[in-house]
């Protein structure tokens, strides 16, 4: 008999945001297949099962997609309670859905446990509603880093007038804000990059667009962090925009 795979979010960073539901799933399992951008304290909710770490992360070198699918596919018809423990939210830019045609097309039975987004959770522990109606009419959450190198269209996004939360963009926050500029966006439009959220080891910067890549390379930020984009960063409990002055300091 087949066991049962659950696909989980471990939330953004902080151990305390993951939810109660996938608490109960890890305390279940027999075995867990962890990413690495998942904070290793909430493996203490498993000390009964076999950790295993499947690290994906960009730019490193990763476990492919589909050795993933095949360890948890083989552990389940082995009759293991497998969890497979993913950052933020399994199906959020994390792979979780390409897991869940995996398991389907194997006859594995599966749950999927959403779990807290950093795209939400990040900008809001610094006081940033990703929505506001005084703002913006909506949020959009984008990749800046695909498997194809296929850009999104930038026109659209901008003309959208919607909040931009960008995952996986630092290394190509240069050429993303080059193309959001060409595609008309204001060059003053309020920025801010977010590494590290929710933890204590956070770092931000925040800039107008067309001095964010200055000043997050000023600042030296890095992976994992999030982007974003639009007027509702002037509501950050954070210090003011760099002016083009200070970011030259």
């Amino acid at each position: 008999m087949n066991g049962m795979v659950y696909i989980v979010g471990a939330g953004p960073g902080d151990p305390d945001l993951i939810t109660l539901k996938a608490v109960q799933s890890l305390k279940l399992a027999t075995v867990v297949l962890v990413d690495d951008l998942v904070n290793v304290a909430i493996l203490n909710h498993c000390p009964q099962a076999r950790v295993v770490h499947v690290g994906k992360r960009g730019g490193c070198e990763s476990t492919s997609q589909h050795f993933i699918n095949r360890m948890m596919i083989s552990l389940a018809e082995l009759g293991q309670t497998v969890v497979r423990l993913k950052g933020g939210d399994p199906f959020l830019f994390g792979r979780g859905g390409e897991e869940v045609l995996a398991l389907k097309a194997a006859g594995i039975p599966y749950q999927v446990i959403s779990g807290v987004t950093s795209g939400i959770a990040v900008p809001a522990s610094l006081g940033i509603p990703v929505t506001h109606r005084a703002f913006t009419h909506g949020v959009t959450f984008v990749t800046g880093h695909t498997q194809d190198g296929q850009q999104p269209n930038w026109a659209a996004l901008v003309a959208s007038q919607t909040t931009l939360v960008i995952y996986m963009g630092i290394k190509q926050l240069a050429e993303i804000v080059k193309n959001l500029l060409a595609a008309g966006m204001d060059k003053s439009m309020p920025c801010i990059a977010i590494q590290h959220g929710t933890l204590e080891t956070e770092r931000h910067v925040s800039a107008p667009l067309d001095f964010l890549p200055m000043a997050v390379k000023q600042e030296n930020l890095a992976s994992p962090a999030i982007i974003v984009i639009g007027d509702v960063v002037r509501l950050a409990n954070t210090e003011r925009l760099l002016t083009e002055l200070e970011i030259a300091a």
